[in-house]
């Protein structure tokens, strides 16, 4: 079996569990996010932008809300629905369009401007992905990427759940993405320049329990990983959630989880 077939196997099942729950439930919650790249990519009026792995749409609507001409894409179509309702009601003018991360179907150096929050990082072969965002960003134009870092919050969560359905064999894990060393192997001489800002969202919920059930339900990833256990490892992994939840929580009245994440801004050469 070829590398290349294992990585496209792998995809299918990343794109069933990201098609489970419902992840705009969650994503929305992230919006903060989005605006805050947007503003750090000093996105400008009529600047073509691409958001890759836009899921509901974030990053998409942050830049549309400056001005700019935005194609919002992902392989996800109801995620890409659920983004065009939010647009529509905005009365944001947003192309939307089916893509894969690892295969855009946009012409090279056709965008002043590509984003990613919380999304490409989950792509299963790192170089190819980070190669085609650099390839249809314009020369001068800007990259524009939000990652969880692997020693924050969400990147101990998926700590947590490898340890319980293990990911296939050489994959490597997303939470590189959160990290300066990879980040400059991933995109090289492609670019320029490469400024890393650490920032934190505050994920706010009633208790761990709470958290936990929210994105059991609504997580695609966290749905799967209970969805694929027997109930006495499922509750293994509903505790150890919970005791990382506890670990993290800076608040004595209800949940106030910081998560940590890179916002990187690249600049193409």
């Amino acid at each position: 079996m070829s590398t290349a077939f294992d990585l496209e196997a792998i995809k299918v099942r990343q794109q069933g569990a990201w098609s489970s729950g419902n992840y705009a439930v969650v994503g929305v919650t992230l919006q903060i996010v989005g605006e805050q790249l947007a503003e750090t990519c000093d996105i400008n009026w009529d600047e073509r932008v691409l958001d890759v792995a836009a899921g509901n749409g974030n990053a998409t609507l942050a830049a549309a809300r400056r001005g700019a001409a935005v194609t919002s894409s992902d392989y996800v179509d109801a995620l890409l629905r659920q983004g065009a309702a939010r647009a529509g009601a905005e009365g944001l003018k947003i192309r939307f369009e089916h893509a894969d991360a690892e295969a855009l179907p946009f012409a090279d150096r056709s965008f002043d401007v590509v984003l990613s929050t919380f999304g490409v990082m989950f792509a299963p072969d790192h170089a190819r992905s980070a190669g085609e965002i650099a390839r249809v960003c314009r020369p001068g134009g800007r990259i524009g990427l939000a990652n969880w870092t692997p020693e924050g919050f969400i990147g101990q969560m998926f700590k947590i759940l490898g340890k319980h359905v293990p990911p296939a064999p050489g994959v490597q894990s997303p939470s590189l993405w959160g990290t300066e060393s990879h980040l400059r192997k991933l995109f090289g001489e492609a670019i320029d320049s490469l400024a890393i800002t650490r920032r934190m969202f505050n994920f706010r919920y009633r208790s761990p329990e709470h958290f936990v059930e929210f994105f059991r339900t609504w997580y695609g990833p966290v749905h799967k990983a209970f969805e694929a256990l027997p109930p006495r490892g499922a509750a293994a992994l509903h505790e150890d959630l919970l005791q990382l939840l506890r670990e993290r929580n800076r608040s004595t009245a209800s949940l106030v989880v910081p998560g940590e994440y890179l916002e990187v801004v690249a600049v193409r050469r």
